[in-house]
């Protein structure tokens, strides 16, 4: 799973490219300046955060097929998701919400940053340097409220779904710059050995570590230990499991 990754997602993103093109005079950052001269990292072009890469999805969509069959994707809802079980894990979260943020910032995405494989990624996206580190604690944070701020903001057309898939489409963005960058110097990132950026398997135990480290590690360490009904709850409502996958332990929600 290491080579497998999110290539709809990269095919909608070059017809993005086709439809809005990247300006090619922005200035690039000065970790970007230092890659491209084979010294240090990279980071996506300013331009492709200043377009709404969401928008343009949404508008152009029906006119074109590989868009449109990235919005019939992100707009097609499982038939095995429960929305009642997704609230239930919202509260769950609101109910821990200032010890929930602190794991999330000091446990979670912190020492997420340790793993082998997202520093080769972070390394090459700035992601260790002052400003940018900031800007990511400030705009994770934001994702996770608006994830979870109401059912209506994660379901399509919320705040929350436009946001997760920004950053589909902006991790779709880093993988392409490395990889481009990759061909052009083979030392610059070892396809091999740590995989494609951003994939499959780093993704899967990005969203277990998230969830795991809060309720294991991150509540704990602040005197909290969550009630076995309330940590269903909760990751029932992380994963979006059906109320018969709880039914089925034997187990009450409370």
């Amino acid at each position: 799973m290491k080579c497998s990754y999110d290539i709809l997602g990269e095919r909608a993103l070059n017809r993005l490219n086709v439809i809005s093109p990247p300006s090619g005079s922005a200035v690039h950052s000065k970790a970007a300046q230092h890659a491209e001269a084979g010294n240090g990292s990279t980071v996506p072009k300013r331009e492709d955060f200043k377009r709404d890469l969401y928008a343009l999805l949404r508008e152009n969509a029906a006119t074109d097929e590989v868009l449109g069959q990235l919005w019939t994707e992100v707009n097609t809802v499982p038939p095995w998701v429960c929305w009642e079980q997704i609230a239930r894990g919202q509260d769950c979260f609101y109910r821990y919400g200032g010890p929930a943020l602190t794991g999330l910032a000091f446990q979670s995405l912190l020492g997420g940053m340790g793993a082998t494989r997202v520093v080769e990624v972070l390394s090459r996206t700035g992601g260790f340097s002052t400003k940018v580190a900031r800007k990511r604690l400030f705009e994770t944070t934001q994702h996770i409220l608006q994830c979870t701020q109401s059912l209506q903001s994660i379901q399509p057309g919320g705040d929350g779904y436009a946001s997760s898939i920004r950053v589909r489409l902006l991790h779709a963005a880093v993988r392409q710059r490395i990889m481009k960058l990759a061909m052009q110097r083979p030392d610059y990132y070892n396809v091999k050995k740590f995989g494609i950026p951003i994939n499959d398997l780093d993704c899967i135990a990005t969203i277990g570590t998230f969830s795991a480290t809060l309720i294991w590690l991150s509540l704990p360490r602040q005197g909290i230990w969550m009630r076995y009904g309330y940590l269903l709850v909760y990751s029932s409502g992380v994963h979006g499991l059906d109320s018969r996958s709880i039914s089925a332990m034997g187990l009450g929600l409370y």
